[in-house]
């Protein structure tokens, strides 16, 4: 046989006093009082009634809170499916630095054709631009794969030709050549800054995040190496230690 609990009430009086249980309920209860008969005795009335939404310490109702969401799922085919608070100004601010990545990209592999020339011949900053150039395409690929991943749409924009010759009366052309690259590096961190200032603006999280975990700390390093090789070409000038600089490179390369 089942037993069901008397139910017991705590209650305080005027005074602010407890003065013990009487009953209690799994619904709530509404409490009345006055003083009244003999004595100044307090009657209590009590009023019973049940809560149309119990609590129960639930704080995640998914069904109710994932209609607001099923709202605005696409139905149409063009539409991705994927995207959600992801900002128009966001999507074309993405899609400009994929260009910038991609211009850079190029002006790299136009200095690893100038360098890898047989009158030219200095094979190890040929290889270090070739290096680059991948790297910056790399970089421009990484931003498509993100841009595709948050719902936007890759739109590719035209590349500038770049220089096909790089010597310098009064430098020379590493000298030359590595000034324009650290100009570069420096020219690609303040558009990756204006990108994460877009991101901030439109309170993206997630795409902030993402541009200071992969693409920021990496820009700093470059243009702190770049700028040691332009001094370095700067204390050789521009006669045998710049064969001396290039073997340098070679070396580095092979390690």
């Amino acid at each position: 046989m089942l037993l069901k609990s008397a139910p017991t009430l705590s209650f305080v009086n005027s005074h602010g006093e407890n003065l013990g249980a009487l009953f209690s309920s799994a619904s709530s209860s509404s409490f009345k009082s006055f003083v009244g008969g003999k004595g100044n005795r307090r009657v209590v009335c009590v009023a019973k009634h049940t809560n149309s939404k119990p609590l129960t310490g639930v704080v995640f109702e998914p069904f109710e809170e994932v209609k607001k969401e099923l709202m605005l799922v696409p139905t149409v085919p063009q539409d991705s499916l994927a995207r959600q608070k992801y900002s128009d100004e966001c999507e074309v601010a993405l899609n400009e630095q994929i260009n910038v990545e991609y211009n850079v990209s190029y002006v790299y592999h136009a200095m690893f054709a100038y360098f890898d020339r047989d009158n030219v011949a200095l094979k190890g900053l040929a290889k270090f631009f070739k290096e680059s150039s991948l790297e910056e395409r790399e970089h421009a690929e990484k931003l498509m794969v993100y841009q595709n991943k948050r719902g936007g749409k890759v739109k590719l924009q035209s590349i500038l030709m770049p220089l096909s010759e790089f010597e310098h009366a009064e430098k020379g052309d590493a000298l030359h050549a590595m000034e324009l690259a650290l100009s570069l590096e420096k020219l690609t961190n303040e558009k990756l800054l204006n990108l994460h200032a877009v991101a901030s603006r439109n309170n993206d999280a997630q795409l902030t995040d993402f541009i200071e975990s992969e693409y920021l700390a990496e820009q700093v390093e470059s243009i702190k190496k770049i700028s040691e090789y332009v001094a370095q070409l700067r204390r050789v000038g521009k006669g045998h230690g710049v064969w001396h600089f290039d073997q340098m490179l070679l070396d580095e390369a092979g390690a």
